[in-house]
């Protein structure tokens, strides 16, 4: 069978022709929409893979013309719009099915074969698991060569997970997939026939669970059971990442085009001719290339990366210094190149259950690396490329943890004010910010609006990863006492109420003289203090503190109006562990006291 490609992602669209072509499919690939009309129009294929955003012209247009022009081969549409309005004009347009980007290779696969029995041109095969296959021509389920009756509905969500091994699926994907918008049932339904389907499986002697429960998210296929005698063998998905290995060992010849733009505008400035257009190329693409390399076996490159892209961000004429040192980057950037990627030997430590992670990033390289080894670390990747994109799959789905970059070149909005907005409405969701920018301003921002982790770039995808991970198994803080202390009730009540919902024990105290008796008496875990008290301040009360050998490691977070380096200078040496500045946010004070909570337990054990 032979398909044609139409994708100018260059990570993505040679993952899919070494993907497609072990699946003995014969591939040509256009990496924009005018050669892969002509290759449409002059060439004969069984099926169009076409991706929506490409240059010349764009993957509607394609339709379009192509369906103009009376040709009816099967096009399935790659796209990372999954707005309904969306949806329909690809279909309107002409295209048969679509995928949502960031898809899985063995979805993509399942689709193809889809369209391709629908138009005759590819038989329908038997899909297996184990002993248990499901023959799609004849629609009999056997195992071990024994039939089991299944309704119309198992069978159909039998098959469903059997075509898609890798991919998870909601109760809600399941509806959609498997029923018509008007006689959908309601989504426990799914749950009710799931359960009759391992039932029924397990009564034909199946001994392991075919389906697993992602709790929180959806059901997926258990890896399927190896058999002794070919249990040294190396299994499909081993083969599988190993072709996606050789292409990422190939990928020197994308950061090669990058450094090149980087070149070209080193020769500009030598000869005294860069312009604001080439200027700000170069620095989009060293800014990619200092998110990626150091993930692709390159950390020295992204460092050199970095300085480029600052040397670039200047709005200002370069110096005869500045041009020396750009042109001196560039070169040993270039040199980099030149020697092989350092390899990552170490092995993750998985986690326990799969989890689901929202990558907010526009770096294709490292989202495609870090889609690609998410199934190592027991992860499912969700990649947005933008923050509109971010926002709407949030508005559908909520991820257990969010990997965030706060830069986005193309836009004047920045990551903050979707951390902002997150910490807001899911205080208690993990937010690891993955940023290229590394300021005491950023990392304050980002430390007050209550992200987990601030991971710099570059960093590999082990630190990634591991980031991720530590987050998601941050232990939840249990029969934790607060003490909050503040000569204002109406500010107690207030603090009190913010905290108390996430199981905290808060005592109040408005009278600052009995401090030391309540401390004794209730043995907090922190002390929250108001710093403007008549008579004794909070800084008194963490001096005081500070002095004891008992309680003298006791956490402090002080709450106060001034934000002047010499007041926080007076704070931090009065004992202060943390500030929250008034008027105080909900979600920073909770992240603040839980966060304080979980160090200090987990310094002691």
């Amino acid at each position: 069978m032979k398909i044609l490609l139409i994708e100018d992602d260059l990570l993505l669209s040679q993952i899919l022709v070494e993907f497609l072509s072990t699946n003995h499919y014969t591939i040509d690939l256009a990496n924009n929409g005018q050669t892969g009309l002509e290759l449409a129009m002059t060439a004969e294929y069984d099926l169009i893979v076409l991706d929506w955003h490409i240059p010349q012209v764009d993957g509607i247009s394609l339709c379009r013309q192509l369906r103009s022009l009376g040709d009816n081969k099967p096009i399935l549409l790659l796209t990372a719009n999954n707005s309904n309005a969306d949806i329909v004009a690809g279909f309107d347009a002409g295209a048969d099915d679509y995928v949502i980007k960031p898809c899985e290779p063995e979805a993509l696969l399942a689709r193809i074969r889809s369209l391709l029995r629908r138009s005759g041109a590819f038989p329908a095969s038997k899909l297996t698991w184990g002993n248990l296959c499901l023959d799609q021509i004849s629609g009999k389920v056997t195992y071990n060569a024994q039939v089991i009756s299944l309704t119309v509905t198992e069978h159909n969500l039998l098959e469903l997970f059997l075509q898609n091994p890798n991919r998870i699926f909601s109760r809600r994907v399941i509806l959609d997939r498997l029923w018509g918008f008007d006689d959908a049932p309601i989504e426990n339904a799914v749950t009710t026939h799931i359960k009759d389907l391992r039932k029924k499986l397990k009564a034909a002697g199946m001994t392991e669970d075919i389906l697993e429960t992602v709790y929180g998210i959806g059901y997926r296929l258990q890896p399927a059971p190896v058999p002794q005698s070919i249990s040294d063998e190396k299994q499909p998905l081993t083969k599988d990442l190993t072709a996606i290995n050789r292409v990422l060992e190939r990928l020197s010849n994308s950061f090669s085009n990058q450094v090149a733009v980087l070149a070209e505008a080193k020769t500009a400035l030598l000869t005294g001719n860069l312009h604001q257009e080439l200027q700000q190329q170069a620095k989009h693409e060293a800014h990619k290339l200092a998110g990626s390399m150091g993930s692709f076996g390159y950390p020295q490159g992204s460092q050199l990366a970095r300085q480029l892209e600052h040397l670039l961000s200047s709005d200002r004429t370069f110096t005869d210094d500045e041009i020396t040192q750009f042109c001196q980057l560039v070169q040993a950037l270039q040199q980099e190149l030149t020697k092989p990627p350092i390899p990552v030997t170490s092995q993750p430590v998985p986690l326990r259950q799969t989890h689901l992670v929202l990558v907010i990033d526009d770096d294709t390289l490292l989202t495609e690396r870090l889609f690609i080894e998410a199934d190592a670390w027991k992860m499912g990747i969700k990649i947005a490329a933008d923050l509109t994109t971010a926002r709407s799959q949030l508005a559908l789905e909520t991820p257990d943890a969010v990997l965030l970059d706060l830069s986005f070149p193309d836009t004047e909005e920045d990551g903050l004010s979707l951390l902002r907005e997150l910490t807001e409405k899911s205080p208690d969701l993990p937010i690891v910010v993955f940023t290229a920018r590394d300021s005491l301003a950023d990392r304050l921002a980002v430390s007050r609006l209550g992200a987990r982790q601030f991971l710099h770039k570059p960093a590999t995808t082990e630190q990634i990863f591991q980031a991720i991970a530590r987050v998601l198994t941050q232990p939840k803080i249990t029969e934790a006492k607060v003490l909050i202390v503040d000569d204002d009730p109406l500010m107690l009540a207030a603090l009190a109420a913010l905290l108390t919902p996430w199981g905290l024990e808060v005592t109040t105290l408005n009278e600052p003289q009995q401090f030391w008796q309540v401390l004794i008496t209730t043995s907090p875990d922190i002390v929250v203090l108001d710093v403007e008290m008549p008579e004794i301040s909070g800084l008194e009360l963490c001096q005081i503190v500070r002095q004891d050998a008992q309680w003298g490691d006791l956490p402090l977070l002080v709450v106060t109006f001034h934000t002047e380096a010499e007041f926080l200078q007076q704070a931090f040496a009065a004992g202060a562990d943390d500030f929250i500045t008034k008027p105080v946010l909900g979600p920073e004070l909770v992240t603040r006291v839980l966060s304080r909570i979980e160090r200090v337990r987990s310094l002691r054990g």
